[in-house]
Order: structure tokens, then C-alpha cells, then sequence
């Protein structure tokens, strides 16, 4: 199959399962298995993932670009400032500084898992065993949701506790097979919120986690030598592309109540990745 083909292939995995609550790690595992060894195992595998990772951060930062750009204003525009009524006080005076700075805390556990028990997720891509029994969790999670009304917090009601929660949620899903957004969002359901702040928390708490899995892709070194940038443009046009069309179709299924529709893919595809190792 020539590079290319493989490198869009690849690019829609990532678009479609970094959003999508279907663990983009783990189909990337399964497409290993089905693609074969040898593309992953060139030396520009760890460029190619990093343009793909950075292929779907860039959907995230285009379609929440006006919560962005109001928390960076309330954090450094003018007007009240924190010694007026003491830091926690001023962050809690507006809905954006207090969920820019949740966002920020969630980011602590998030990191502390990724970086401390990296070589023990690392080593569960080897199997698809054990993707296939992450993916029935996964959707198991995401069909209790399905009980889970609406809540009522919002961004001014969110605690540091339930932020701190989330963020564990989210590092506990650099699992293989356990989805990233569907954990997040079923988490933030689970705790109370307001649907469309549970899809908006988990996106805005993607960006680090993205940037994060960057650092840790390219502190090592990037082989340049040889590389194909056709191949790596092909990957990264369609893994943003794809992506953006993953995330608002996720942010409109989770407004709706509808997260918990990907059991049904996930259950399958769990099963299916079982029988695979077994044979």
C-alpha cells in the first residue's frame, strides 16, 4: 500500500477517534495490527504522529476560539485586579478566568499520570487483547450516560474537586482502548453538569493534554533524514479536516443525550479485537 494512502488512512483514524468517544489509541493499535509493522517501525513513525496529534489540535483551538480568546482577556485584561479580593475570589468573578484556571488544574493530575506511569500504558499498545477488554469498558461507560439527565452546573457552579476528578479521568485514559472524550464527558455528566459544559470542559482540557503528548512525541528527537512531506501534508489535512467534522458532531450528540449511541460500535468492535487474539 503506498505511504500515502496509509498516511490518509491513518489521518482519518486520528480525526475520527481523537473526538469520537472511541479511543483513537486503540484503533490506531488495531490499524498496526492490520496495516503490519513496517510503516510504524520507520524512523519518521514518531514524526507522522506528532503531525497527526497536531492535525487535531488545531480543530479544537478553531471551534472554541471565542472561549479561548474571552479567558485569555479576563486573565490579562483590566478591571479588577487579584489583590482587590484575594486570588481564589477574583479567578470565581467571572465564568471564563474560573474555568481557564479549572482547566489548568485538571491539566496537574492529567500530567503526573502521563508522565509517571508512561512505560506501563506504553507497554498495553502490544496487545490487542487487552485494547479490545478497554473498549468494552469504554462503552459500557458511555451507556450509563444514557440514565444521566442533564445537569445543572455550570461554569461558576464547577468545584476544584470535580475539575481535580476529571483530570484523573482523563490521565487514567491514556489506556488504549479507553476514549479520552467519552471518559471526560461521561465523568463531567456523572458529576452534574450542564451538557454543553461537559463537551466544552473536556475539549479545553484536550489542548494541554495534546501539546503534552507532543512534548512527550518529539523530547527524544525527530528524524528529518528521508522524510516524506507529502505523505506527512496528507496525514495532517485529513486529520484536521476529519477531526473538525468529529468534534461538532460529538459537541451536538452530547447536547442532545446521545453519547451513549457509540456502545453499540465499541461493544462489537471490543468483541471482535477478543477474537482476533484469539486466533
Amino acid at each position: 500500500m503506498p505511504d500515502w494512502i496509509q498516511a490518509a488512512l491513518l489521518g482519518l483514524i486520528q480525526g475520527l477517534t481523537e473526538f469520537l468517544p472511541v479511543s483513537s489509541s486503540g484503533h490506531l493499535v488495531l490499524a498496526q495490527q492490520w496495516l503490519g509493522e513496517d510503516f510504524f517501525a520507520t524512523e519518521q513513525a514518531v514524526l507522522f504522529d506528532l503531525v497527526l496529534h497536531m492535525g487535531t489540535l488545531l480543530p479544537v483551538l478553531w471551534y472554541y476560539r471565542q472561549d479561548i480568546g474571552r479567558s485569555v482577556r479576563s486573565l490579562t485584561g483590566g478591571g479588577e485586579q487579584p489583590q482587590d479580593k484575594g486570588l481564589m475570589a477574583w479567578l470565581h468573578a467571572d465564568p471564563d478566568r474560573w474555568l481557564a484556571f479549572l482547566v489548568v488544574l485538571a491539566t496537574i493530575p492529567t500530567g503526573l499520570i502521563g508522565v509517571g506511569f508512561k512505560d506501563v500504558f506504553e507497554s498495553l499498545f502490544q496487545g490487542v487483547r487487552p485494547v479490545g477488554f478497554a473498549l468494552l469498558i469504554t462503552g459500557a461507560l458511555l451507556l450509563a450516560t444514557r440514565w444521566r439527565p442533564g445537569g445543572q452546573v455550570d461554569a461558576l457552579k464547577m468545584s476544584i474537586g470535580a475539575a481535580l476528578i476529571i483530570g484523573v479521568a482523563q490521565g487514567l485514559a491514556i489506556t488504549p482502548g479507553i476514549s479520552r472524550s467519552g471518559t471526560t464527558i461521561a465523568v463531567a455528566l456523572f458529576l452534574g453538569f450542564e451538557r454543553g459544559l461537559a463537551a466544552r470542559f473536556s475539549f479545553l482540557l484536550s489542548v494541554p493534554a495534546i501539546l503534552g503528548a507532543v512534548v512527550l512525541l518529539a523530547k527524544d528527537g525527530v528524524a528529518f533524514a528521508g522524510v516524506s512531506w507529502v505523505t506527512l501534508g496528507v496525514g495532517f489535512v485529513t486529520s484536521m479536516l476529519v477531526g473538525y467534522g468529529a468534534l461538532v458532531l460529538l459537541v451536538a450528540l452530547v447536547k442532545r443525550g446521545g453519547l451513549h449511541r457509540f456502545t453499540w460500535y465499541l461493544w462489537p468492535l471490543g468483541i471482535a479485537a477478543l477474537v482476533w487474539s484469539g486466533t
